[in-house]
């Protein structure tokens, strides 16, 4: 027998004042899936990812991790149970180097972030140098955050991310602001790390050459439904999408 779904996702719905923002979602990823969430503005992405990592409580089904129920569970929770994200705004300690935001995030990982900022000098400094080399950032250590580009932030996230060692990754737009060729790039680093590191990577993008050029699978949600399910080639055949997409972008 196969290695069963490392996240299922059972009937999931959320409304906002009567608004089906996610109506009865269900999938189920394996572990070494690298899925996207892809529809147009206001299909629920957002809210989906919202729902999985505890930002908001589901309205009714059920979220399933390595067998376990964590709807319902805080955020803090679900991320020590192996589940990390990055946003579509980078969320950095700008006034830390690019080393020191990563020892805080290992601190905070170990269930030491009592000892924050003022104390991360010489804690972890080989894993965080681990982590920043594998996101190409080790020659940026001893910078400062906030004089970093837009692609190198979006590193720096992804770094903070992977610093909590997750299982599962989430990504929210992770290329957004970026050019093609900065988006190739990054797209091309987390494959080689999901692949490193065997993890599991959910994101949510609008560049149609990135996630057809990325995924295995692909999830199209639509007003907040789940449209269409499955291999890119699948995807990319279904009328259904063809339809909300206009034909152009696929």
């Amino acid at each position: 027998m196969g290695e069963g779904p490392l996240l299922e996702v059972r009937d999931v719905s959320k409304t906002f004042g009567g608004v089906h923002a996610v109506a009865g979602v269900s999938f189920a990823l394996r572990p070494g899936d690298v899925q996207a969430v892809i529809g147009p503005n206001g299909a629920g992405k957002s809210t989906l990812f919202n729902l999985l990592t505890g930002q908001l409580a589901c309205d009714g089904g059920r979220i399933l991790f390595r067998g376990e129920r964590i709807d319902g569970a805080p955020p803090h929770q679900i991320w020590r149970k192996g589940i990390s994200r990055t946003f579509q705004v980078p969320a950095v300690f700008q006034s830390l180097t690019v080393r020191e935001n990563v020892q805080a995030a290992l601190l905070s990982r170990r269930g030491m972030s009592g000892r924050l900022v003022a104390k991360t000098a010489g804690l972890f400094e080989a894993d965080a140098a681990a982590v920043l080399a594998q996101v190409g950032l080790l020659g940026y250590a001893d910078d400062g955050c906030g004089t970093l580009s837009l692609g190198d932030m979006k590193r720096m996230e992804l770094a903070l991310a992977l610093a909590s060692e997750p299982a599962l990754l989430l990504l929210d737009e992770p290329t957004a602001g970026m050019s093609s060729e900065e988006r190739a790039e990054l797209m091309e680093t987390v494959v080689r790390i999901v692949r490193e590191r065997n993890l599991t990577v959910l994101f949510t993008e609008h560049d149609m050459d990135v996630v057809f050029g990325t995924a295995t699978r692909i999830l199209v949600l639509h007003h907040g439904r789940a449209l269409a399910e499955g291999t890119p080639a699948e995807v990319r055949g279904n009328p259904e999408v063809q339809q909300v997409y206009l034909g152009g972008a696929l």
